[in-house]
């Protein structure tokens, strides 16, 4: 569905023309004041926006847009930012920026558990919004990161991961991945059976801390390991980071 406005067309909405091909951002915060406020700064930073107050506004308009962002306030009434992205990840891995008052690490740690793949406190710049989303969608656009050939397919277990397409497969399925995840295990890919240190994983979005990278591995453990308890493929190097137990 072809849209050309900054803003989805409704009440007190401001268009800003921008073109069909610019990135499509989903923001949603039950705040409308805020809500419009965000809409109109990243509609002026050339991205197009589509607002909504809840997350049933918001599923509702996802029917009708492929959206290439979710930027997501956490604390709504009724279904919370969390809970809305719980649903969005179970059938898509779109990219999303929570965004919150809540700023203690234990709700960005269940952020990043849910799959966020970044985390904004408020206040904030609203340059820094723009810088993150960016960020965001550059890593997603780029290949993973690593040290293998374009095209280069990596083997661990009965999964295969392309490094220039961030696709992971078990036999004929694919295997959904978030944009952190992917970003993870490209860089665990390209440098197969080596030792990574966290830092290497930590990302320029999310918070820098080894417990973020931590959540970020045992979300990918639950995807590829028979016991993610006791890893074989995507192992712990104490005192380091992880590897990745692949053939090349």
């Amino acid at each position: 569905m072809s849209e050309t406005a900054a803003v989805a067309p409704g009440a007190g909405e401001t268009r800003i023309e921008v073109p069909d091909h610019a990135p499509h951002v989903l923001v949603v915060d039950d705040d409308r004041r805020l809500r419009d406020l965000i809409a109109k700064y990243l509609g002026e930073n050339g991205f197009r926006v589509t607002a909504a107050a809840s997350a049933a506004e918001a599923r509702a308009k996802s029917e009708h847009f492929v959206f290439d962002a979710l930027v997501l306030d956490v604390m709504m009434p009724g279904e919370t930012g969390f809970d809305y992205a719980r649903s969005v990840r179970e059938t898509a891995d779109t990219p999303i920026l929570m965004l919150t008052a809540r700023a203690e690490t234990e709700d960005r740690i269940t952020g990043l558990e849910i799959g966020a793949d970044d985390y904004l406190p408020k206040p904030f710049e609203p340059r820094e919004l723009v810088l993150r989303l960016n960020n965001i969608l550059k890593r997603i656009a780029a290949a993973p990161v690593g040290e293998a050939g374009p095209g280069e397919e990596i083997r661990f277990g009965p999964f295969t991961f392309r490094l220039d397409r961030g696709e992971l497969r078990r036999g004929d399925e694919a295997i959904r991945l978030t944009e952190r995840e992917r970003e993870i295990l490209g860089i665990l890919g390209g440098r197969a059976n080596e030792n990574v240190p966290r830092e290497d994983l930590s990302g320029a979005g999310v918070a820098l801390n080894e417990r973020t990278v931590d959540v970020q591995i045992n979300r990918l453990r639950r995807k590829i390991e028979i016991d993610p308890a006791n890893p074989l493929l995507l192992q712990t190097v104490r005192g380091v980071g992880y590897k990745l137990v692949a053939e090349r």
